[in-house]
């Protein structure tokens, strides 16, 4: 019987078995070419122009797909692409049941859908089923969510959605950029549909821009290639190359994230500069208990309240190793200020009453040595005030 290769394997291996270069190549080839030539009338390679398909993207929807153990997945020019191609399956007077804490940019997104193409969308607090439960009408079509949660970090049970949604017969979409298939696998637990920034943890270099559907159906698959073919937001060959190479890593780095997140979100919740830390690995978290039941660890993304708004600003004028940038998942650590950057859109009092003030920095962990992290954030709040 042939053995199943581990998660680590597939990460370095899975594509290069679908390799369609013969000259023994070991990194997968970049078909930089826009069509491709019919062997005659009526007959294709498979492939006949790359906004359709790519050889070199091909391998990277297979490998993604085989990582998250879905039936197809698509790669895009950005994880947003990949999000509002997934809410081009609706229609006008759709409803979704969305989680209330949300990526800046999806939030931005569902408004624009609201306003323009007459989506409906509700956004509710899902780590309470009974809300989700209570915000199902008759013209609900899916529920959304993303665990963790952007930034917050609050935790979705991500089996008392899939049974919500099948009892009402919805789509369940999650989004799992955070925590990778190398963490969490929401097919597992009954997830239709799964969206990435493939920019974030999956390409983990912070050097290329890509996004991600995974499906769990031919009839999904179906309607998504037709989008992707119609509207043409397909990954470029040269990036869908950077998004290969970049996962051979995947499961080191985000072994070696966690371990340095978990450290100095325990090293942060001691400061008495610091008033909160939301971190799902830290036992007292409120979504700890089901972070043990659905993923295989807690990722490296932290965020964290100061004691005052000139305490943040301080720690943000003041990094070197720690980078002050939007963005996450790569290899570099960075520090953003959500109220600014990812979240700026959201009005004011709407972010507040999320938590998301101006008081809180979201942190993505990278590799560096966990001394030199902690090192610097000693230096800065030893003079912040």
């Amino acid at each position: 019987m042939k053995k199943e290769k581990d998660f680590n394997t597939l990460c370095v291996h899975n594509a290069q078995e679908f390799s369609h270069d013969h000259t023994g190549a070991i990194s997968t080839p970049i078909y930089q070419s826009a069509t491709f030539v019919h062997p005659n009338v009526g007959s294709s390679t498979g492939y006949d122009y790359s906004r359709l398909q790519n050889p070199t993207r091909e391998q990277l929807e297979t490998l993604i797909c085989n990582l998250e153990g879905g039936q197809d997945a698509l790669a895009f020019s950005s994880g947003m692409a990949a999000i509002t191609t997934v809410f081009q399956l609706f229609k006008p007077g759709d409803h979704i049941v969305t989680s209330l804490d949300l990526y800046g940019g999806s939030h931005r997104l569902f408004d624009y859908l609201s306003s323009h193409y007459n989506l409906h969308f509700t956004y509710v607090d899902t780590t309470d089923a009974s809300s989700v439960a209570s915000s199902i009408t008759s013209n609900t079509k899916a529920i959304y969510v993303e665990t963790p949660s952007n930034p917050m970090m609050h935790i979705t049970d991500l089996q008392a959605m899939s049974t919500l949604a099948k009892q009402h017969e919805l789509l369940f979409i999650v989004d799992n950029t955070f925590l990778t298939p190398y963490f969490q696998k929401p097919f597992l637990f009954g997830a239709n549909i799964i969206v990435h920034s493939g920019t974030k943890f999956l390409s983990g270099h912070n050097d290329t821009l890509s996004g991600f559907i995974v499906v769990d159906s031919i009839q999904l698959s179906e309607q998504l290639r037709y989008l992707i073919k119609t509207v043409g937001s397909g990954l470029s060959p040269f990036d869908s190359w950077l998004m290969i190479r970049g996962i051979k890593t995947l499961a080191i780095r985000m072994r070696e994230q966690e371990k340095n997140a978990l450290q100095l979100a325990k090293w942060l919740k001691e400061h008495p500069k610091i008033n909160k830390v939301f971190y799902a690995g830290l036992p007292d978290h409120p979504g700890y208990a089901i972070m043990k039941k659905q993923a295989s660890g807690f990722g490296s993304m932290i965020s964290f309240e100061c004691a005052n708004a000139s305490i943040a600003q301080y720690i943000l004028n003041h990094t070197s190793t720690i980078h002050y940038a939007e963005s996450l998942g790569g290899v570099e650590t960075l520090i953003t200020y959500p109220m600014l950057q990812t979240h700026a859109d959201i009005p004011e009092e709407e972010r507040n009453k999320k938590g998301i003030n101006d008081c809180l920095l979201r942190l993505s962990v990278g590799i560096e040595s966990i001394d030199d992290l902690i090192h610097e954030f000693d230096t800065i709040l030893k003079e912040a005030y």
